[in-house]
């Protein structure tokens, strides 16, 4: 209920006239002020005139009057500039560290507020603001959609400066685990993140040359040359293998010069996953992409068209992976070539974010803009979150687009944050 009064007093969604303190006083709002997130008051300078003074200060809001003790509020001295105490219940006079006594204010949630609010919660519908949708204005709905792709790219921003600062400040190498991330396409991405943070890559760079040695320190790195991590009926074939027991042979010896351990082999994840996407050919094709010296960022961010981004990371698998999903039964000869859907999900989730992270670290709007320009400039995904919200009629052209619409329902529909969301409000007003 709480977080609700709040919504309300920063909306002003409630009578404008008519307010009055505890003690009879008129209340006229002016400006609600501004909210804050962190610690302290709940909005900062906040404009109300209360008997006909003009009070400039700031405002908290509780459910009830005595969660001010509660958080002992009484005790801090960042409370006692506090002009107006909003509550829902007022159930006690509350007072400062200096012993003042803020005026205080029912603020009751309008009742059409609170039934829309408990819809959104309740409702068996996805999403449950659906019935509004077709009645948005189209700017409300660009400017939202908008503010969502900017709000996931910065998301992404924030995860890979995360990479940077684990790898000691190394953009190449930040680069590397976001791309790594992004080759497990979701079921394994964070196996794969895990496995590149155990690569070296400037120890392991000078036999960067020998694409054998680099796919037996990435397959070894992954656990997948360890005899006991193939299963027991390929087992025997796998070591009969001599492509397999030339990389173990490899990877031991690289390992010991190197002082590399591999990762957990169990946390791969095999379910459900199509042959093409084993972390074995997915790792086979790194590991070529590597070889050809093509996952460095500079040669990403001499990227200026979608098109040399995707030339740039597309790859297949060495002869071996051609005619094999994994160590020992042989299967029908095959290039295994990223398809052309794989290369537009590496370069939305790779490329764009990764151009948009390193200018915002170099202060180049140029590459800012080109990874807007980039969203702009490729189709929609295709996935169920997309269709449905196609199915309740909002516009999906873009990338962009696709990408606001992830954002919407990964961050404010499953986190049930309807009161931070633009659709969530005209809903709350009752537009719908």
């Amino acid at each position: 209920m709480e977080q609700l009064i709040h919504y309300v007093w920063k909306h002003r969604l409630f009578p404008l006239t008519g307010l009055k303190t505890t003690d009879g006083q008129p209340v006229e709002v002016i400006d609600p002020g501004l909210h804050n997130r962190n610690a302290g008051p709940d909005f900062f300078n906040a404009k109300v005139k209360i008997g006909g003074t003009l009070w400039v200060g700031n405002v908290e809001i509780h459910e009830r009057a005595s969660d001010w003790f509660l958080h002992r509020h009484d005790h801090d001295p960042h409370y006692d500039n506090v002009i107006l105490h909003v509550v829902g219940t007022v159930d006690v006079d509350v007072k400062t560290s200096r012993g003042d006594y803020p005026p205080q204010m029912r603020l009751e949630v309008p009742p059409m507020v609170r039934e829309h609010y408990a819809e959104l919660l309740t409702t068996d519908e996805y999403p449950p603001c659906y019935r509004i949708i077709p009645k948005l204005s189209r700017l409300m709905i660009h400017a939202w959609m908008s503010a969502l792709q900017t709000e996931r790219l910065e998301q992404k921003t924030e995860a890979i400066a995360q990479r940077v600062r684990d790898c000691d400040g190394s953009w190449e190498g930040a680069y590397f685990m976001t791309l790594a991330r992004n080759y497990g396409f979701g079921i394994n991405g964070d196996a794969f993140e895990a496995w590149a943070r155990q690569i070296p890559l400037q120890s392991i760079a000078h036999h960067r040359d020998n694409i054998m040695q680099i796919e037996a320190i990435f397959l070894g790195q992954a656990g997948l040359l360890d005899p006991a991590a193939i299963p027991q009926r390929y087992r025997q074939e796998a070591l009969d293998d001599g492509y397999f027991t030339q990389l173990r042979d490899e990877y031991l010896y690289l390992a010991h010069k190197f002082g590399m351990k591999p990762v957990d082999v169990g946390q791969w994840r095999f379910l459900r996953l199509r042959p093409q996407n084993f972390p074995h050919i997915r790792i086979a094709q790194l590991a070529r992409l590597y070889h050809e010296q093509r996952t460095g960022l500079s040669r990403l961010m001499e990227c200026e068209t979608v098109r040399q981004a995707k030339e740039l990371l597309a790859t297949r698998v060495t002869p071996y992976w051609e005619t094999h999903y994994t160590f020992g039964p042989e299967s029908k000869k095959n290039e295994k070539r990223l398809s052309p859907l794989s290369l537009s999900l590496l370069v939305i989730n790779t490329a764009i974010p990764m151009l948009f992270a390193y200018g915002r670290h170099k202060s180049s709007e140029k590459l800012c803009d080109r990874a807007f320009d980039f969203l702009e400039e490729m189709k929609a995904e295709n996935n169920h979150i997309v269709r449905m919200w196609k199915e309740v009629g909002l516009p999906v052209e873009t990338a962009g687009d696709s990408q606001a619409l992830i954002q919407l329902k990964k961050e404010y529909c499953d986190e049930k944050e309807c009161l931070r969301c633009r659709i969530g409000y005209e809903y709350l007003k009752g537009n719908g």
